[in-house]
């Protein structure tokens, strides 16, 4: 399998243009990557890339050879995947990825059930808010709501999830009743932020009269965990923009009140992204099928 797995680390170096990105993707160190990447040019006996200390480029040798790779490990893919069907033994570590939220509800409780299924394949859950490379961080699929940004990545639909602008009845007491997004600028209503590097939860997309527009709605509180800006909205510190399974009970017992109801937010995608499919193994796609279904009779 070693030049096989020489093929992987060329494919990923390509694509990703880094040699230290493709080590993580591949779960090897640089030093590893860099050593395969040297074994399959000599036994080509051309070089692949031209290397600086800042770059890596691919010669014409080497677009020539990735084209032909995508194709080994697609037919290596498709064999593996036939018999691991018909074998139904899948084996192996999956690390996934998940915000609090959606984690919480609808990947976590359903880990145990995919393990009683696949009694040979370890599961790594990762929960956070924050918004996670999966390509730096070595992670095999991230599901998320909303819309990725990173193209060289294979997104799955799951469901689409209503979400809700609502607050602490002692907060409206207070504050008043916005009716709208404009409202929520205008009178400086206290917003609850989702913040961590790269977020936009700063500006609120809202659906308008004249179509989705971004509002930039402000606040005195953010955290980079969704629960705690729940539980300070519970606490009538101001409004927050949630999904809404995770606010329905409060909103049934009358903790919460939609607010703005004129301009709503957006609905997001609860999706996932994991590396192209090329790239991937049977038991990757067996637990995104298992936790697609889950999540969407979940949310439904």
């Amino acid at each position: 399998m070693s030049y096989v797995n020489n093929i992987r680390i060329f494919v990923r170096i390509y694509e990703l243009g880094n040699m230290s990105a493709a080590a993580r993707d591949q779960r090897v160190s640089p030093a590893v990557a860099s050593s395969r990447l040297s074994e399959l040019e000599k036994h080509l006996n051309v070089r692949l890339f031209n290397r600086t200390t800042r770059s890596l480029q691919p010669t014409e040798q080497g677009r020539l050879f990735y084209e032909g790779a995508l194709k080994i490990i697609a037919s290596i893919e498709d064999a593996e995947s036939s018999i691991a069907h018909l074998a139904g033994h899948p084996r192996g570590t999956i690390l996934a990825a998940a915000p609090l939220g959606v984690g919480r509800r609808f990947i976590a409780p359903h880990v145990p059930s995919f393990k009683e299924l696949y009694p040979d394949v370890d599961i790594r859950l990762r929960l956070s808010d924050r918004r996670i490379d999966i390509t730096a961080e070595g992670i095999d699929v991230r599901f998320f709501l909303g819309i990725p940004e990173d193209s060289t990545l294979t997104m799955r639909r799951i469901a689409e999830c209503q979400r809700v602008l609502c607050a602490a009845p002692d907060y409206l007491a207070i504050r008043g009743y916005p009716e709208n997004g404009q409202a929520l600028v205008a009178d400086k209503h206290d917003c609850l932020m989702l913040r961590y590097p790269g977020a936009t939860e700063f500006q609120w997309l809202l659906q308008t009269p004249d179509g989705p527009k971004r509002f930039d709605v402000s606040g005195p509180f953010e955290s980079d965990d969704g629960d705690v800006l729940t539980d300070w909205a519970l606490d009538g510190r101001g409004i927050i923009n949630k999904p809404l399974f995770e606010i329905a009970d409060h909103l049934k017992a009358g903790k919460l009140v939609p607010v703005a109801e004129a301009t709503p937010p957006v609905p997001h995608q609860l999706a996932c992204i994991y590396p192209s499919r090329r790239l991937q193994d049977p038991k990757i796609r067996l637990f995104i099928d298992f936790m697609a279904a889950r999540c969407k009779a979940g949310i439904s």
